[in-house]
């Protein structure tokens, strides 16, 4: 599937009716989504008949993105019901076969790499400190390829040193730098609309390193 027609299909798919403040709800743009997902199977050979799982996965705009490239299935997870819902109705309307699971990422009891690769836009942590590296850490022992994740800019340091050293992972590699652009969801945004500069990130777990 081209870039273009991967972006245009996400554009359609139905946003946060009701965004929750504390689990930082924010759209992942069809922008930003396309691109993950493209590169990850264009560069990376990562999506196409490979198991891939969607962490937090809102409306689930990254696992429609994986299936759509040819996942062989797709995984999406998340905590609120509300987001689940809306995934799913997502999911029906292009046409999708993809597997949504209730649940605090933190308390997953998956041992041991059961999905190919882990893809996921975390809370950046400014609600729930630590939370974007709880969501790293957890995907770095489920996935046995490749983990792509975005991460505020202003962290890279960070979350280098927490993956290489913490984590376990075998490598930690800086895609390209993106704007996320934040809609005006909640009281206490000031402005109609404001963008991020985040990194898009490719960690590889320590059981890859030979590929």
């Amino acid at each position: 599937m081209k870039l273009k027609q991967l972006e245009s299909m996400l554009g359609q798919l139905q946003q946060f009716s009701n965004p929750k403040v504390e689990l930082e709800q924010y759209p992942t743009g069809p922008h930003i989504a396309s691109r993950m997902l493209y590169t990850a199977e264009n560069s990376f050979g990562d999506v196409n008949n490979k198991i891939v799982a969607d962490f937090g996965c809102g409306c689930g705009t990254l696992g429609a993105a994986a299936s759509l490239m040819g996942a062989e299935q797709v995984i999406g997870i998340d905590i609120d019901s509300e987001s689940l819902e809306i995934a799913s109705l997502n999911a029906e309307d292009l046409e999708l076969d993809i597997n949504f699971i209730q649940c605090d990422i933190r308390n997953l009891v998956w041992r041991g790499p059961i999905v190919d690769t882990a893809v996921m836009n975390p809370p950046f942590g400014t609600r729930s400190k630590g939370a974007d590296m709880d969501f790293l850490s957890v995907a770095l022992k489920i996935a046995s390829r490749a983990v792509y994740s975005l991460h505020k800019t202003s962290t890279r340091e960070h979350v280098k040193r927490a993956a290489l050293r913490d984590f376990g992972a075998s490598s930690a590699e800086v895609l390209c730098e993106l704007r996320f652009d934040v809609p005006r969801l909640y009281k206490f945004h000031k402005k109609r609309e404001m963008d991020i500069a985040v990194d898009l990130w490719r960690f590889a777990p320590k059981t890859n390193q030979g590929n």
